[in-house]
């Protein structure tokens, strides 16, 4: 794969005229945007999983795709998925990735097997990243597809299988700080619950807490200074999980103690599984300050589960950057392409193109809401559809002067009341015209 991955040419900026399909046509890595470098606003990230261990395999049919690397033992394999993983990252100028332990490292037969070859190949992993300036940008455990995870990690109903997750996310934990990341996710894929005739919710909930609290306590006391991150996903595997949508995550969080250290990863595919918008669980997590990091995709809103598509949409991609943008921006986060080609995509030149066409898609997304900030009419519309909180009886509301007495007396004193135009049909018409001028 690496030999057909070489003979690609690098991927370059070359403008929305070229008809280079191995070019970007928007993505200009060091064009200043709101003063600072393209590439700052959009740190993409390669998933380690989807990218380079997905074959292909969906709920009805086997891998299509070869992720056979050379080499006659399980690490060997190993390094030559890593070889594949930074050569492609150089030929796309991706400069981070992402990674659960068992997509580095070969599983073993047990955890002491596990720890062991993850030490090994990120020593290796490192030289790559030395050699090549890549940063990792998160690290995390996959507590979900061992079959002692059937009914849980954290929230399992034996203590026996905490303690396994607890080994894992410890070592994943060390393997982060070695690399250098600033973000540790919990993706709780198997946390949740099927029935509620075999489960203490209670119980499960507060272990979870227990699990993310030993995370954070031991992180911290290895010098982990980066973020946490909760992944919200409503369904799928488990029918009922606990991590539905950015507002159950938050009181999660603050029920817990936990909202000082961690934040949100979110991702497209899951909002519209919980039946959100992309840009709406953005907005919960900024105007909530738990806004974090991204994992990059889409659905098919005609199918019921996790497609986990490149991203093309334009106009999420658009509204996306906008609550990106009105963040401030990335911390230490970034948007992390979590995302497979389709099983009939089964060439390495096909990964190039999927990732040229998400990258190429966030990087015009962040154009248009560029635009659409500098531009103005919808923020000016927001802020004069809610001024008369900024004096008389509004004023006196946010500050806290009135209660239920001084309300009635007033409201008894209105005359009828006009009701303002929501103009949402206008807002639209604006957004067009702003998107269609870039």
């Amino acid at each position: 794969m690496i030999k057909q991955l070489n003979a690609l040419p690098e991927v370059k900026y070359e403008g929305k005229d070229s008809k280079n399909e191995f070019s970007f046509k928007y993505y200009n890595p060091d064009e200043i945007i709101l003063g600072k470098p393209m590439k700052d606003y959009l740190k993409f990230a390669l998933s380690y999983w989807h990218t380079l261990c997905g074959d292909g395999t969906d709920p009805f049919g086997v891998g299509t795709i070869d992720r056979n690397y050379a080499g006659t033992t399980p690490m060997e394999q190993a390094k030559a998925k890593a070889d594949l993983a930074f050569a492609l990252m150089q030929k796309l100028g991706v400069e981070y990735f992402c990674f659960h332990d068992v997509d580095i490292a070969p599983e073993g037969n047990n955890l002491s097997e596990l720890k062991a070859n993850l030490i090994e190949i990120t020593d290796y992993i490192k030289t790559l990243m030395d050699k090549t300036g890549i940063k990792l940008l998160w690290g995390t455990a996959n507590c979900f597809s061992h079959p002692r995870y059937m009914n849980g990690a954290g929230t399992a109903s034996q203590a026996d299988v905490f303690a396994c997750a607890a080994t894992q996310i410890k070592n994943a934990i060390d393997a982060t700080i070695k690399l250098g990341g600033t973000g540790y996710v919990f993706w709780g894929g198997r946390e949740g619950y099927e029935t509620l005739l075999n489960t203490n919710m209670a119980l499960e909930l507060d272990n979870m807490a227990r699990l993310m609290h030993m995370a954070v306590d031991y992180a911290r006391s290895k010098g982990f200074t980066g973020d946490f991150y909760i992944e919200p996903k409503p369904k799928e595997p488990t029918k009922h999980q606990y991590d539905f949508d950015v507002s159950t995550v938050i009181g999660f969080l603050r029920k817990y103690n936990l909202d000082k250290d961690f934040k949100m990863n979110i991702e497209a595919n899951h909002a519209t599984l919980a039946g959100h918008t992309f840009q709406h669980e953005l907005h919960v997590a900024r105007i909530n300050d738990v806004f974090g990091s991204i994992d990059a995709n889409q659905g098919d809103l005609l199918l019921g589960w996790d497609t986990d598509q490149f991203p093309t949409n334009i106009y999420d991609a658009t509204l996306c950057m906008y609550e990106v943008i009105k963040a401030g921006g990335f911390t230490n986060g970034g948007l992390n392409f979590d995302a497979k080609v389709r099983r009939a995509s089964y060439k390495i030149d096909d990964i190039v193109l999927a990732y040229i066409a998400g990258m190429d898609t966030f990087a015009l997304g962040l154009r248009i809401a560029n635009k659409l900030l500098e531009d103005g009419r919808i923020e000016d519309f927001v802020a004069k559809r809610y001024d008369s909180y900024t004096t008389g009886i509004g004023a006196e509301i946010i500050a806290g002067k009135v209660g239920f007495e001084e309300l009635e007396k007033y409201a008894l004193g209105l005359d009828e009341i006009e009701i303002q135009s929501g103009k949402q049909e206008g807002l639209e018409a604006i957004f067009n015209n702003v998107m269609f001028s870039v």
